[in-house]
């Protein structure tokens, strides 16, 4: 079982007087630690995957839910995305009911994020949580586990069942991403064309860490560029990829629109264009190292609460820095290395433009990177 950093952040909230929201992809562990979150207290569960459920909560009005509720003090209701007028009905909860602590988990931010944003201005706590962090696998692991497993979690990435099932990474991850990439996103989305959304992550999959015209994706795919941009939004909201826009304040040839699409989870990626493959018989091995990164930042600087700003930098001339964070004004530049060969400095112009501080990031520092 491993420790997720949000435990103590959310049980800190408890009987605050809002409800308590935590979104993020299936099989990331929300559930379970909801659970953990609640321990020994007695609480009423509804499972939104349930079609009675769903009838239950489907906009009942006060007295109803006062009678579903009965004593209870604390109230789970899970995968909340599958109920329609969720929102209303937490949003009587919150107010109607002051003594009930409501806590609630989302698959998608399709529905959740859409209905109870309006509906629970002021009355909630959100949070998202993502596959295991590698500051959460290394402090339940230790240091020299974490530097046996590097390359495999490169591989297979950091989602829990993935980790507790060594040696069936591949089907594990394979019904992963039929279940929740295919099922549920197009499930959510109601997408026309299937088959795009397939062709699509295989597009970005193989453009990981390369910058990505929608145009382009759309010549190679038979869509307009809007039909790829919409496509990619939805991936975004399934919490199967995201973007990181380009820098650009001062330089005059600097790339300004484009942008660089990441997937959360390496597994994921990797089992989407099929190679599991060994680091060394790769070609893609820097690409999947920065992904790794990328993505580990990202699950940081939404635990830590970081008001960091994330992007990348390069010019026409092809002048490039990996990752550029903005954080109150004072830029920082990150170049990712997996071999550890000669170092390279960042680019002068950057760095005269900017006055950026800048850091080479290998498999000896990464850590400073990933933990902050």
């Amino acid at each position: 079982m491993y420790q997720r950093y949000l435990k103590e952040k959310i049980l800190k909230k408890i009987n605050s007087g809002k409800a308590i929201v935590l979104i993020g992809p299936r099989q990331v562990g929300k559930t379970t630690l909801i659970k953990e979150v609640l321990g020994t207290k007695k609480y009423l569960f509804f499972d939104g995957d349930d079609p009675r459920t769903r009838t239950l909560l489907n906009q009942p009005n006060t007295q109803e839910i006062k009678q579903l509720l009965s004593k209870h003090e604390f109230i789970f209701i899970d995968e909340a995305q599958r109920i329609a007028g969720i929102g209303l009905t937490m949003k009587i909860i919150t107010d109607q009911f002051k003594d009930v602590q409501l806590l609630t988990s989302g698959s998608s931010s399709f529905d959740l994020s859409n209905k109870i944003n309006e509906a629970l201005t002021g009355r909630k706590w959100e949070y998202q949580l993502f596959p295991i962090s590698w500051e959460e696998f290394e402090n339940h692991h230790g240091y020299l586990h974490g530097e046996q497993q590097l390359e495999t979690r490169l591989l297979y990435g950091l989602y829990p069942d993935v980790l507790n099932n060594p040696g069936e990474e591949v089907s594990i991850l394979r019904n992963l991403l039929n279940s929740y990439l295919y099922r549920d996103i197009l499930a959510q989305s109601e997408l026309r064309k299937p088959e795009i959304l397939d062709k699509l992550v295989q597009a970005l999959a193989l453009q990981v860490g390369s910058e990505v015209n929608y145009s382009e994706l759309g010549q190679i795919l038979s869509v307009d560029r809007n039909t790829v941009e919409r496509y990619i939004e939805i991936l975004e909201k399934g919490f199967v990829i995201f973007k990181l826009g380009s820098f650009s304040k001062n330089v005059r040839n600097e790339i300004k629109k484009n942008k660089k699409i990441y997937f959360y989870d390496n597994g994921i990626r990797n089992m989407i264009i099929g190679n599991f493959d060994p680091l060394d018989l790769r070609t893609d091995k820097g690409a999947l190292w920065e992904n790794f990164l990328i993505s580990e930042r990202v699950k940081q600087n939404e635990y830590k609460e970081s008001l960091a700003r994330k992007y990348f930098w390069r010019t026409k001339q092809q002048q490039e820095v990996d990752f550029v964070e903005d954080i109150g004004g004072r830029i920082y530049g990150y170049e990712f290395k997996w071999s550890e060969t000669k170092a390279k400095k960042l680019s002068k112009t950057f760095t005269d433009a900017y006055k950026s501080e800048n850091k080479i990031i290998t498999r000896k520092n990464f850590r400073d990177f990933v933990i902050i």
